[in-house]
């Protein structure tokens, strides 16, 4: 019985969070959520909770971990709907690859990462743009 209350209190908040207009957010949120101010009343339910949850956890993180989702924030915002659609597909396929693999990806884009801007152009200007069908396993 306790835990079926609690889960209908998780849903009734889970849903008014998700009901959320960005004039009813207070302060702090719409300093952290800054970058959606714009499109925020337009948001699926989803994720208005997931920026919610960003922005309750976001005073106890570390500085890094602030200047990342600051970044990962105003990267998001910059999208247009299909690059972001092809993020999160990107995202999930990611996740349905096997642990040796991931850290065979990670592995890459830290050496990308790791080279100079000449060179990153270099390697962008001999690669064709990937298809939007094409997955993470190839």
């Amino acid at each position: 019985m306790v835990a079926g209350l609690l889960s209908l209190a998780t849903q009734a908040y889970a849903d008014a969070a998700s009901d959320i207009k960005w004039a009813q957010l207070h302060g702090d949120q719409k300093q952290v959520l800054a970058p959606l101010a714009t499109e925020w009343d337009s948001l699926r339910p989803w994720q208005r909770e997931k920026m919610l949850d960003i922005a309750r956890d976001y005073p106890r993180m570390n500085p890094q971990q602030q200047d990342r989702v600051k970044q990962r924030l105003n990267n998001w915002s910059r999208m247009t709907p299909y690059e972001r659609e092809n993020a999160r597909k990107k995202y999930q396929q990611f996740n349905t690859l096997a642990p040796e693999k991931q850290e065979e990806l990670r592995n890459k884009w830290r050496a990308y990462e790791r080279l100079s801007e000449s060179e990153r152009e270099k390697l962008r200007g001999n690669q064709p743009e990937p298809a939007p069908e094409d997955d993470l396993g190839n």
